[in-house]
This record gives structure tokens, sequence and C-alpha cells, in this order.
């Protein structure tokens, strides 16, 4: 590893450790989003990234959502974050169990408004239920329908049939979010060149209703976004 490699990984591992023990005492809705913000903003400047949001038009502000985006990076949770900023939306993250677990993760994934998805329970009713009451309480809810990075050559992973019946199950709009920049790309330059100036692109895609069974929740984002 280059130094720089060495001072980027000490000084996110902090980052995520602070702000994990700050999200470790705040509930309210309004502060956990300004705290995860403010954590993405921070550690996307320390790597010189930028993100450029096309589509905002398309978003109605302070309204529920199903929010879903394609998943290749890490850094996609903190990429989403920033395309959301002011947008009003205070969501929740669907986390896998490896997240709560990890050295580097845990603290911040367990305090920064998450819903544990244990994809080795045979018993799936406790996270849909946790699901409904948090989307009842005013809460959007964020997740990756491919379930987890899509390492392939393809430009998305087939999709998890969990993410649409969230949808239907709490009668949320679904907001379509692709990440058209190479994220994990962007990063290796970031980390590995100390590249300045770097910019990430995000479109909003329109709202896909809950309610049109006509498609899978995959062939309408494919369709949304042009993906063949």
């Amino acid at each position: 590893m280059t130094l720089n490699q060495i001072k980027i990984a000490f000084y996110a591992l902090f980052l995520t450790n602070k702000f994990g023990l700050k999200l470790r005492k705040v509930d309210d809705p309004v502060e956990v989003t300004e705290l995860r913000l403010k954590y993405a903003e921070t550690l996307l400047s320390r790597l010189n990234i930028s993100v450029e949001v096309e589509g905002a038009e398309r978003l109605v502000k302070d309204t529920q959502y199903l929010v879903v985006s394609n998943h290749r990076s890490i850094a996609d949770p903190l990429i989403v974050e920033v395309a959301l900023k002011n947008s009003g939306i205070h969501g929740l993250w669907v986390a896998k169990k490896e997240l709560y677990k990890s050295f580097f993760f845990g603290m911040f994934t367990r305090n920064a408004g998450t819903i544990l998805l244990d994809r080795d329970s045979k018993q799936m009713s406790s996270f849909f239920k946790e699901i409904k009451a948090n989307v009842a309480q005013g809460y959007s809810i964020s997740v990756f329908p491919e379930g987890t990075r899509n390492k392939t050559d393809k430009p998305l992973a087939e999709f998890k049939e969990g993410s649409q019946m969230i949808a239907m199950k709490n009668r949320l709009p679904i907001l379509p979010l692709f990440i058209k920049s190479n994220v994990n790309a962007v990063l290796m330059d970031a980390i590995k060149n100390n590249t300045k100036d770097l910019k990430v692109t995000v479109e909003i895609g329109d709202v896909i209703d809950y309610k049109d069974r006509s498609q899978t929740l995959e062939e309408s984002y494919k369709q949304r976004f042009n993906i063949a």
C-alpha cells in the first residue's frame, strides 16, 4: 500500500467510527439524516469526489419512497445520500447482517438508521413487520435490489423479489436512482493517485407505481434508464 492509501484507510476508519458514536446518541430522523449526509460529504470531500445529479426535477420533495439504486461499490450509500440532499427524504437503509458485524462499518451501520436483513433466516415476517412499523412513522426505505454488489460485467445484476414486495406491502412509490459512473474506478483513482476534481453522476428516474404489476421492478428499472 502507498502512504496515501494508508492515510485514507485510517482516516475513513476514524471518520466512520466517529459518526457511528454520534449517531448512537440520536434517534430523531431528521438529525440521523443530517449526520449521515455530513459523514458522506466529509468522506467524499476527502477523496475529492463530487456528486452530480441528473433528473432532480423528477423527485417530489418530502415524500415517502422506496428508494432503489444499482450497486457496484462500497461507496454507493454515500453517493445516494448526497444525491438526495435537500429532498426531505428521511430513510432507513436495509442492511445485511455482515455489515452489522463488520469491524470497519459495524458501529456506523448499527446506529445510522438501518433495518437488519438476515438472509440466512427462514422466517422473514419480522423483517417486513419492522419495515411496516417504520413506514407508518413516516420513514422512507432505501435498498439495493440486487442484494449485494454487482461484480459482473453486466450493468445490472438480477433483482431480488423482496424490494418489490416492500413497495407493494407498504404502498410506497418507488424512486429509482442509477449511478452512471464506475464508482470503483473513481475510488481507485482517488485512493491510489490522489486525483483531484473527480465526479460521480447519478440519474434520478421517473417514479415507478408500486401498483403496476405489468412489469417486474427490474424490468421497470431497466426501462427507466434504457438498460438492455
